[in-house]
């Protein structure tokens, strides 16, 4: 019987060493095996194009699990071989191996999230839409709570005035200086930063209220500084996350966000109220900034080229006809200030931005108390009211972003298609606003209001689109000169 501290028998001279071959099995452990034949290799590719996302998930769990395992034994072919694995020195080839097997799991892994089928843009404008609509159900809460803190502090309608526009003082100087900070350090980093500052003062605002007037008027303009940097942000990611001809969906889709806010806000605050304070709603929604601010930070990328998530064929598909040059990662060189101001379509989109905005916050400030004021409803019924015209403007205006990249398309040219989202989204409001004069019941003046805000949101597909369209305003500005 051989002593325990005798060496190991060797294998006979005349027996060839068993180098591992890719027919060979690969054993990451004594119980953990697999067989991955070369002819197999394109049948198997072609087998996890093919099956659902279940079956490709349970396959790219498997690899990863015994990728994972490789570093406690790594084997080719047993016990045995490890023996002669040893002896020869053959710590390069199984380094090799272990890399193409490292290989293929991160190919399992791309193309199990290939099949789930959610781009990567998809991703970053939904979060783009979620924190637009907090944007505007955190300004709503304002407009639902000053009724019962008007009444509560014996608040004169001329100061109510005051307490609403308060909020305006700072969102006019933050989206001045929005467009450039975004810019300059990417939307990304801008939105969340406004969106943690205005989530604070929408937790504050109550307690403001209670402790001073100035105070509460220092709150509000600290909120409107903060949320005038949401649609600047906005312009810069959707337009270096999309390409030209998705641009108008995706801004569709993130101004359906913004006013479906409206309608969460305007229909869940009185409930709230009702149940738990004039505090609840400014909780709520502030606690839902930061849930959100949780997930926007580590995910979501200013520029698509830095996204490691990203697919080969989707940044190709975004980057198609874009300039490099031009608003590029941190160093894009911008026309200055001077320069567009003096175009002509610098001025036509600011006239636009000012007459469309006037009518816009005219109705979302004053639009529950018109409701409570005028035909003397309650406070739910008021809320009810207000809503549903900022519900369907949610939908009328992803079907006018649909409509124009579908116009674009079919090879009308890019000019004429926002002329005409633009004529339709200021003359629609206007003929329906004029009727509103005679309307005679609550109901009759929610249908003008829902009519006025729906063709308003054709401007979304208008103006708002041509500030993410730099050729249009940099047209006969030479880069090089700031070279």
């Amino acid at each position: 019987m051989a002593s325990a501290s005798s060496p190991p028998a060797t294998l006979p001279a005349s027996r060839p060493s068993r180098i591992p071959t890719p027919t060979s099995s690969l054993s990451f452990s004594d119980s953990v095996s697999f067989r991955i034949p070369t002819r197999q290799r394109k049948r198997q590719h072609a087998r996890i194009r093919s099956p659902g996302v279940s079956d490709l998930t349970a396959g790219k769990n498997a690899v990863l699990k015994a990728i994972d395992g490789r570093s406690s034994s790594i084997g080719f072919g047993g016990r045995n071989d490890g023996r002669n694995r040893r002896r020869s020195g053959s710590g390069d080839r199984i380094l090799r191996r272990s890399a193409r097997l490292e290989g293929m799991g991160r190919d399992l892994a791309r193309e199990a999230d290939e099949a789930i089928g959610i781009p990567e843009r998809a991703k970053v404008v939904a979060m783009v839409a979620f924190v637009m609509s907090l944007c505007n159900a955190d300004r709503v809460v304002m407009s639902v709570a000053v009724v019962p803190l008007a009444a509560k502090y014996g608040w004169s309608s001329s100061f109510l005035g005051i307490v609403q526009s308060s909020f305006l003082w700072g969102y006019l100087a933050s989206s001045m200086a929005g467009g450039a900070l975004a810019d300059r350090y990417g939307g990304k980093k801008v939105m969340a930063w406004g969106a943690a500052v205005w989530s604070m003062a929408t937790f504050l605002t109550p307690w403001a209220a209670d402790h001073s007037t100035a105070m509460l008027l220092a709150v509000r303009t600290l909120f409107g500084l903060a949320e005038g940097v949401a649609l600047p942000s906005m312009n810069t990611l959707l337009s270096r996350w999309f390409p030209g001809h998705e641009r108008a969906s995706a801004v569709g889709i993130s101004m359906a966000g913004f006013h479906l806010g409206n309608v969460m806000s305007f229909l869940a605050s009185p409930v709230i109220m009702a149940k738990v304070g004039i505090n609840g709603p400014f909780a709520l929604f502030a606690s839902l900034g930061l849930l959100w601010l949780s997930i926007w930070a580590p995910r979501v990328c200013n520029d698509p080229r830095d996204s490691p998530a990203i697919s080969p064929e989707e940044l190709r598909l975004i980057r198609a006809g874009k300039d490099d040059d031009y608003g590029g990662r941190g160093g894009g060189k911008f026309p200055p200030v001077r320069h567009l101001l003096s175009k002509l379509p610098t001025w036509a989109i600011i006239l636009a931005n000012v007459a469309n905005n006037w009518g816009y916050f005219v109705l979302l400030s004053w639009m529950p108390v018109y409701f409570k004021t005028v035909y003397d409803v309650n406070l739910k019924q008021a809320a009810w009211f207000s809503a549903l015209p900022w519900g369907v403007m949610a939908i009328s205006g992803y079907v006018a972003g649909a409509s124009s990249d579908i116009l674009i398309q079919s090879g009308q040219s890019v000019t004429r298609v926002r002329k005409l989202m633009q004529s339709i989204g200021f003359i629609g409001p206007g003929v329906a606003l004029l009727c509103l004069k005679y309307a005679q019941s609550p109901s009759v003046a929610a249908v003008l209001m829902t009519v006025a805000l729906s063709f308003s949101s054709f401007s979304q597909a208008g103006f708002l689109l041509n500030m993410q369209e730099p050729d249009i305003l940099s047209n006969g500005w030479d880069p090089s000169r700031l070279s």
